[in-house]
């Protein structure tokens, strides 16, 4: 007899492995008598958990988040801390900014130069010799320099020369202005040209005339951010105008997404022609509105500009004002509208299969609600480990003591960056030999055991968060899985369901099977950070790489995304395994594997059509949204309800409420698609277990059994 003439409740032999696999017929659900999987990668996992737990108490004792939220002096004490003399000083003011022209200087805003803490920037050009002169005839211009020396006195005593050696004061000042509690160049564009308080040129207190632009491409780094900063504060602005609206919208999307729940129960083929005409339609509107906004800037001085003639712009209006971006955006809603009408023209048949599965999910759904709630408690246990990692990689960065370097002005010492003691540098041979020299706060660090290893701290510190998110995503998969399976197998539904079933499996899971869901997302975490490394190489790397090592960093990059999506595949359905018949990861997974391999047709058929029906309503409901907060946010609709007005941005709250919306959608949705794969794993079960004989019925609903296999719809031991 072959395989496919084999009675469906006889023992099926594993063609890959060889040995025989044996059906229980008793068998009626979930098994309750189970026994722990797994042991030792729960011990590990375990152990694992405890030395997170102490590697951020360990952090926590030795970091200071001061160290993030302060600014150093060159001292190594902070600028604004309450209860020192820095108290009133609370912005960080460089003595030569010219030095900070190495980027990899500014990796923490620390420069070649003194720095102290000052309580205002300079707002005007200021040289020293210029004060010095000065200040025979006006006292003030030295109680307004002074504020910028390391120790204020009654009149500068020093002459330059000296001044230069014991560098108490900077050679010259000028207008700043302050951006993360740091003295920065307040440069601005007069005619066309960059300059800072009307100059272009002006002396740097050393008898050199320097340019603007030389100042600018010291503080090029910073200067960045200080672009950043404007577009930082609008954005808060807008959020803060918004963040009422935000939160109404984002109502809206969960009480969409829970009615287009409860309705796919009842009309999934009436709500799948929805979602169809509905993301039709949102994607029409798109290419009608791109269309509109093109046609506007026809004949606009300057909208005929391409997106590469005016670079890179922190301010994303000046896109808008192109026509090639509205252009570009039709080109790109127009290609998924045909996408999407051509998978619907090719699709026809196979999505009548994904309406019937969509169905019995929302029966199953329907008789255990709290499935729905589910995705809540996921976001809990997410949102604490991110949390818990973040912090504890905070409190890692600000580990240590002030290390103190040597830091020559011009750069001329052999004993430059070495560690040295601001108390007593003055009295060494260093400064002796290196006249100007000084001894500079440089970053925080330490000579014990525990300073040493910080960067293997952090790396490990990743490594288990990654864990731990991926163990979360996986007990809430093998939770769903546990009840959905016990609606499956319930033979009278909803008689036979037992109580309380996502609680029973969630129970069953925490209980018996941490060893193996730690297993599954071990495997997840290390192809993950092999990923993070390959791409953090990419990133150091990417100047000094040849044309042939580019492209096998690519390969390797592309290999374990798709290694990523595979064991994740596999590991979804191994914890519906585990869900049911209680085994360990290692055969589930091969039980999942060979079960989907047998039934490989209808994998294709399922698993992909049904996805894609879902996605279909998560852009629905992310879509709708939208169109009402564009409508909004851009003040079309006054006459209905009048939304905010003057916003800097209004794309900023409109993409906030488009992603929420479309993450809510995600999390109603992905307990249909849990809910999906479940029944479709217990269906292929059930196909080789019954027969649909009176002594081994099938369990699945007869109209689904018809859909899903039509050439089985005889019992196999009739065709013998």
């Amino acid at each position: 007899m072959s395989r496919q003439e084999e009675p469906p409740g006889s023992d099926l032999e594993d063609e890959n492995f060889g040995s025989p696999r044996t059906f229980d017929p008793d068998f009626k659900g979930p098994v309750a008598d189970r026994s722990c999987t797994d042991v030792l990668c729960c011990i590990i996992f375990i152990l694992f958990i405890i030395g997170y737990i102490l590697l951020g108490l360990m952090a926590w004792v030795h970091g200071d988040p001061r160290r993030v939220a302060y600014p150093t002096d060159s001292n190594g004490h902070f600028c604004g801390q309450k209860g020192t003399p820095n108290e009133n000083k609370t912005i960080l003011f460089y003595f030569n900014l010219f030095s900070c022209t190495s980027p990899s200087l500014l990796v923490n805003l620390q420069c070649p130069t003194t720095q102290i803490c000052v309580s205002k920037c300079p707002e005007k050009f200021l040289t020293y010799m210029e004060m010095y002169f000065m200040y025979r005839t006006r006292e003030n211009y030295w109680s307004y320099y002074s504020q910028f020396c390391k120790a204020a006195s009654a009149k500068p005593v020093k002459a330059f020369t000296q001044l230069l050696l014991d560098d108490d004061c900077p050679t010259a000042i000028f207008p700043s202005r302050p951006f993360l509690q740091r003295c920065f160049p307040d440069f601005s564009t007069k005619n066309g040209l960059l300059t800072i308080g009307n100059k272009t040129t002006f002396n740097d207190g050393s008898g050199k005339t320097r340019n603007v632009v030389e100042l600018r491409a010291a503080a090029n780094g910073v200067n960045k951010i200080l672009d950043a900063r404007a577009i930082g504060m609008k954005v808060f602005e807008d959020y803060a105008t918004t963040w009422y609206w935000i939160l109404i919208g984002l109502t809206i999307a969960m009480l969409l997404s829970w009615m287009f729940v409860i309705l796919l129960r009842v009309t999934a083929g009436f709500l799948f022609w929805v979602f169809i005409l509905g993301v039709i339609g949102i994607l029409a509107y798109g290419i009608w509105h791109c269309y509109q906004e093109y046609s506007k800037l026809q004949g606009k001085p300057n909208s005929h500009l391409s997106i590469y003639n005016i670079g890179i712009q922190t301010d994303i209006s000046m896109y808008f004002q192109l026509k090639q971006t509205w252009f570009t955006f039709m080109i790109i809603l127009a290609i998924l509208e045909v996408i999407v009408i051509v998978m619907l023209i090719f699709l026809r048949d196979r999505i009548r299969v994904s309406i019937a599965l969509l169905k019995e999910g929302s029966k199953a759904i329907g008789y255990i609600p709290s499935t729905l709630i589910y995705p809540v408690l996921t976001f809990i246990f997410l949102s604490i480990c991110i949390s818990y990692w973040a912090v504890t990689a905070v409190y890692l960065a600000t580990s240590g003591t002030p290390i103190y370097k040597v830091i020559a002005p011009e750069g001329q010492c052999e004993h430059e960056n070495k560690t040295c003691d601001p108390e007593i540098f003055n009295t060494t041979e260093i400064a002796k030999a290196c006249p100007g020299a000084h001894c500079n706060f440089a970053f925080y660090g330490g000579k014990s055991l525990y300073h040493q290893y910080i960067t293997t701290f952090q790396i490990v510190n990743l490594f288990i968060f990654l864990w731990l998110i991926n163990f979360v995503i996986a007990l809430g998969q093998c939770t769903l899985a546990g009840a959905f399976a016990s609606y499956y197998w319930a033979l009278k539904k909803p008689d036979d369901i037992p109580p309380h079933p996502l609680f029973t499996a969630f129970g069953r899971a925490i209980r018996y099977h941490t060893g193996s869901l730690a297993f599954g997302s071990l495997i997840l975490a290390t192809i993950q950070m092999v990923r993070l490394v390959l791409q953090y190489l990419d990133n150091r790397l990417k100047d000094a790489q040849s044309n042939i090592s580019r492209f096998l960093q690519c390969c390797l990059k592309c290999c374990f995304w798709c290694l990523e999506h595979v064991v994740k595949f596999l590991n979804r359905h191994a914890y519906v395994m585990i869900a049911i018949y209680g085994q360990n990861f290692c055969r589930s997974a091969r039980d999942a594997f060979n079960l989907l391999m047998r039934n490989v047709l209808k994998v294709a058929v399922m698993d992909r059509v049904t996805e894609f029906v879902l996605t279909l309503g998560k852009i629905l409901v992310a879509g709708c949204i939208g169109i009402l907060a564009f409508l909004l946010f851009t003040e079309r609709i006054p006459m209905i309800v009048e939304g905010p007005t003057s916003l800097n941005y209004y794309w900023v709250p409109l993409l906030t409420v488009i992603i929420g919306s479309y993450l809510i959608a995600h999390g109603f949705f992905s307990v249909y698609a849990m809910c999906i794969d479940t029944i479709f794993i217990c269906f292929c079960e059930d196909l080789e277990r019954n027969d649909g004989s009176a002594e081994k019925p099938y369990f699945i609903a007869p109209t689904l059994h018809g859909i899903l296999n039509k050439k089985q719809l005889v019992p196999q031991k009739q065709k013998e």
